[in-house]
């Protein structure tokens, strides 16, 4: 300690770039606690960052740790650059990551149960490896925009892999001898039972990263070579996506805007697992009035609060389903209902009858189009006739990458490319195709987008409905009066190069 306090000024944070080199020395705990943040200026110059600068004795111990260093005082207040601290943390990777020995991590980071109260993910004392090995995995999957950690066992290894844009790959090779105390440690944080391994398991955790809060829900299930966990992560800090943002624009737009004004009926979402199904009807919600309009939901799980709008989480052990908590919801006055799944006959038929009983209802469906909605519902059981006088609309989705813009490049379509679109004519313009950098991790794809497929439930089509018409032959009619499928939508997308040929096959089964 030098006793001499240092001369401060205050400095525009935007003006700075943070030091990593500095940092992964500096746990964030420390630089948080005293609000501190090395940084060079424009001019490379290294300064310290402050917003305590009363605390002249961290300060000084800082300079302890680095050399002499100018020091100047963050503006205004400190939430700023606590931000700036988090965000940096978050960048940055600490020695050792490629974890080939299953024991090296990131950040030393702390998980919670959800029954304890909830700390930051980039402060933690533990030095156990297993603990740090899986909180470096939950701090990589975060950092790399992961939905999914698979922990794999097998003969003579541990694979862990990620989900990022739909696609997964493996993260992490580990010794075969890891397995179980992984697996053990999942289950201690998750709340699960760690003495039984012969039954499937659920849970779930709550985590703090720099500021960030992420659930995850865990699921653990035996196999040949062990117990397998597959981890899925909320972010709950990402705001609710407008319908704009998920990819629907122009003429589809327009019709669920008309769609959404009506006060009854039913209108359905529908596609396979991790078609961005509800997120998709959380947009639709979002667009709704819930000032003027009672909304409640039944979902399971809960994935994103939303303001104004009444949500249910569907508990089995307590016999709350579906069905169960939609009679419910019709007791409370409701003018829009969200269903977060329609899986039985039994939900299927309350859903209907509550939209012809003058409420608006929203559900998702697992069927590959929207016309194979219409037979579904039928094959659960549920009247055409009845299927007809409710039906306002099907949705049908699929989610594509997006190609990065930082490396993606253009090339000339060939007519077999033109062809599998379903483009008309000899080929014309360009189209782009991934190549991978560092902004992409090397993928060609960062984020991902939308395609849609409108069916209109007007009175043509009520008339297949109640004939009993096939999903193909309800399909025909509407592609034949101006339906855009989803390999149209797809092919629009290409031709913007918002994304490539391959994404669009890949997800339309067209290859």
């Amino acid at each position: 300690m030098t006793g001499i306090a240092p001369a401060l000024a205050t400095f525009d944070l935007s003006k700075v770039t943070p030091e990593a080199d500095i940092l992964a020395r500096l746990p964030i705990g420390y630089a948080r606690k005293y609000l501190l943040l090395p940084c060079r200026d424009s001019a490379g110059s290294l300064l310290l960052v402050t917003g305590k600068p009363e605390s002249v004795e961290a300060i000084d111990e800082f300079r302890f740790i680095t050399g002499p260093i100018d020091v100047v005082a963050a503006p205004g207040s400190a939430d700023a650059l606590l931000a700036l601290i988090d965000t940096t943390y978050e960048r940055i990777q600490a020695p050792g990551q490629e974890m080939t020995d299953g024991l090296a991590g990131e950040w030393d980071i702390n998980v919670e149960s959800t029954i304890e109260e909830t700390k930051d993910l980039l402060e933690s004392p533990d030095e156990a490896p297993v603990i740090r090995f899986v909180n470096s995995l939950l701090f990589r999957a975060i950092r790399e925009r992961s939905s999914d950690i698979h922990v794999e066992p097998y003969d003579r290894e541990l694979i862990v892999r990620n989900r990022v844009d739909g696609i997964l790959r493996t993260m992490v090779t580990a010794p075969r001898k890891w397995h179980a105390p992984v697996v053990s440690r999942i289950k201690v944080i998750a709340g699960m039972d760690i003495a039984e391994r012969r039954l499937p398991q659920d849970g779930r955790i709550k985590i703090r990263l720099g500021g960030k809060e992420i659930d995850i829900r865990a699921s653990i299930v035996p196999t040949s070579f062990g117990e397998r966990a597959v981890l899925r992560l909320l972010d709950r800090t990402n705001l609710v996506l407008g319908l704009e943002d998920v990819g629907l624009e122009g003429s589809d737009l327009e019709k669920v805007a008309r769609l959404l004004t009506r006060a009854n009926g039913i209108i359905l979402v529908t596609g396979p697992t991790g078609s961005g199904k509800t997120t998709t009807l959380y947009g639709v919600l979002r667009r709704l009035d819930s000032a003027t309009r009672n909304i409640i939901t039944i979902e399971d799980p809960v994935e994103y609060q939303i303001q104004g709008i009444g949500q249910i989480q569907v508990n089995p052990k307590i016999q709350l389903t579906f069905a169960s908590g939609l009679r419910s919801i019709l007791r409370q006055d409701p003018d829009v209902i969200m269903v977060g799944e329609i899986r039985d006959a039994e939900t299927a038929e309350i859903a209907i009858q509550a939209s012809l009983t003058g409420h608006l209802v929203l559900s998702t469906l697992h069927t590959n189009d929207s016309a194979s909605a219409v037979t579904r519902l039928v094959d659960m059981g549920i009247e055409p006739f009845l299927v007809a006088s409710s039906l306002s609309a099907v949705i049908a989705q699929r989610l594509v990458r997006r190609l990065c813009q930082n490396c993606c490049s253009p090339y000339p379509p060939t007519p077999v490319e033109w062809g599998k679109l379903g483009l008309a004519g000899l080929p014309n313009g360009e189209f782009r195709s991934p190549n991978g950098c560092d902004a992409c991790m090397h993928t060609g794809y960062t984020g991902r987008t939308a395609l849609f497929e409108i069916l209109l439930a007007d009175d043509p089509v009520r008339n297949l409905i109640l004939t009993r018409s096939d999903a193909d032959g309800i399909r025909d009619f509407a592609v034949s009066r101006g339906m855009r499928t989803i390999l149209a939508a797809g092919a629009e997308k290409v031709i913007a190069g918002v994304t490539s040929v391959e994404e669009v096959l890949r997800v339309t089964q067209e290859q």
